[in-house]
């Protein structure tokens, strides 16, 4: 059951981030309103090189290869990191555009509840570490 789980979890993540991803790249996504108001309140300040037609679809292809890597078991380590500096931006809405993201005192609006949903995916994560670290035996993590 433990590789039958394993392989599930990993494809289940290749379908969400290089779905969602490919959404992005080819303009589709509906979370696009969501990343361009957090591109347009502190994303491009730094990123002034980079304007959002183009930066949305480099944020895609990097879901793209989120989701491409968790199907690489070698790859692991690089798609956690990868997927830790993403769970970060994609946090960063719940705080910075509360108007956008909560309709009440812990009421989330859809899209809110959009990156709520990610703290499942945090946990399949890390579940897919760990269940792979017992097996290798390892006592060392990542």
């Amino acid at each position: 059951m433990k590789k039958t789980i394993l392989y599930f979890s990993r494809f289940s993540l290749f379908v969400v981030f290089f779905w969602f991803g490919l959404l992005k790249v080819i303009g589709l996504s509906p979370a696009n309103a969501l990343v361009k108001g957090l591109y347009s309140d502190t994303l491009s300040k730094t990123l002034t090189f980079l304007p959002f037609s183009q930066f949305i679809i480099v944020f895609g292809i990097f879901e793209m290869i989120i989701g491409l890597l968790f199907l690489i078991p070698r790859f692991k380590r690089l798609a956690l990191i990868l997927l830790g500096l993403h769970m970060i931006t994609t946090f960063m809405p719940l705080f910075l555009l509360p108007k956008m993201t909560w309709q009440g005192f812990l009421v989330p609006t859809l899209e809110g509840q959009y990156i709520l949903k990610n703290l499942v995916i945090i946990s399949l994560a890390l579940m897919i570490n760990s269940v792979e670290r017992s097996r290798a035996g390892s006592p060392f993590g990542l």
